[in-house]
């Protein structure tokens, strides 16, 4: 079945601030390394002028997934709210800049502000974020645009939005608007904490879900096991799913086989940012341009190595060229 799109996707949308972070600030702002807490604007804005040197870059778990579809080649469309604000017109400019379909309505910036996250890279490479969510988490059924969904191939969504009542009603809105379109859905778990808070919704969702995405604390905690139990459940549940696994690579997962996939060689880790995002940007390229599980999973290690060898959560290198480089 052809259609005018590979993905069509639903996230937060967001602008990252990113800047270099010691231990000693992190201690001192009170933040847990790694960690990814949700902050009120007031926070967000005090947290801003403290941190260090910043680099502003459009961002967003399912919009950086976006970019890096585009960056391989592959044709996005993407659901978010922003605000009327000029944070809100970035956004906007950033991902309709790379080709991008983007569409939503803002928001007047009287009812939110833009959603930031503030993300602190210490020397290590590990990111720990801060995120005003604002006017991304506002997004409701009223944003899934019908015809765009019935006109992609897959409908990726974004975990981090379970946290939105309104959010999840969207969700169940564009699963089904894409099964009765003959279309696949796929779901990032996102984090951890979105899990633990969001189990029971998680598990009765997957019914709705073909693709997941998922790290490996994140799979073990949504089904309470280990991993290797984790993984034979989810065979059961899902089409396909890729599983990372940090530098031990990933699991390509379908009902017929779990195939470990050696992660790509990076030279440096400068920012962890992304990784996960470009993951799944190179694995659904590979799936809806009718790849094989593994070559889905090595789009995906390609992808993610090109994103945390440096600052941002997007390419900065075109990921058509490293993948046709890699014989893809």
């Amino acid at each position: 079945m052809t259609s005018q799109y590979d993905v069509a996707g639903i996230g937060n949308a967001l602008v990252d601030i990113i800047a270099p972070a010691d231990e000693a600030f992190l201690a001192q702002e009170g933040l847990e390394k790694g960690s990814m807490v949700l902050v009120d604007e007031a926070r967000a804005e005090a947290l801003y002028e403290r941190m260090g040197p910043r680099v502003q870059a459009s961002g967003g778990s399912a919009a950086n997934t976006m970019a890096g579809l585009a960056s391989l080649g592959g044709r996005g469309a993407y659901m978010g709210k922003v605000a009327d604000d000029d944070l809100g017109g970035a956004f906007a400019h950033d991902i309709r800049a790379i080709g991008v379909r983007f569409e939503s309505l803002p928001l007047e910036r009287t009812r939110a502000a833009t959603g930031r996250c503030m993300i602190n890279v210490t020397p290590d490479g590990h990111r720990t974020m801060t995120t005003f969510l604002g006017a991304s988490n506002l997004l409701g059924p009223d944003d899934v645009d019908p015809a765009v969904v019935a006109d992609s191939a897959l409908v990726f969504l974004e975990g981090y939005l379970f946290n939105s009542d309104t959010a999840r009603e969207a969700f169940r809105k564009a699963a089904g608007l894409a099964h009765q379109a003959g279309r696949e859905v796929a779901l990032t778990l996102s984090d951890t904490f979105v899990v633990e808070g969001h189990r029971a919704e998680l598990l009765s969702f997957l019914g709705e879900v073909d693709v997941l995405f998922a790290n490996e604390a994140e799979l073990c905690a949504l089904f309470e096991c280990d991993f290797d139990a984790a993984v034979e459940r989810l065979r059961t549940q899902v089409r396909a799913a890729g599983i990372t696994r940090g530098a031990n690579g990933s699991v390509a997962v379908t009902a017929g086989e779990a195939e470990a996939v050696a992660a790509e060689p990076v030279t440096r880790v400068i920012d962890t940012t992304g990784a996960g995002d470009q993951y799944a940007a190179g694995f659904l390229y590979g799936r809806t341009h009718g790849q094989a599980p593994r070559d889905c999973a090595r789009l995906g290690h390609i992808a993610a190595a090109e994103v945390i060898a440096h600052y941002g959560p997007r390419p900065e290198t075109s990921l058509a060229e490293l993948a046709r480089a890699a014989g893809l």
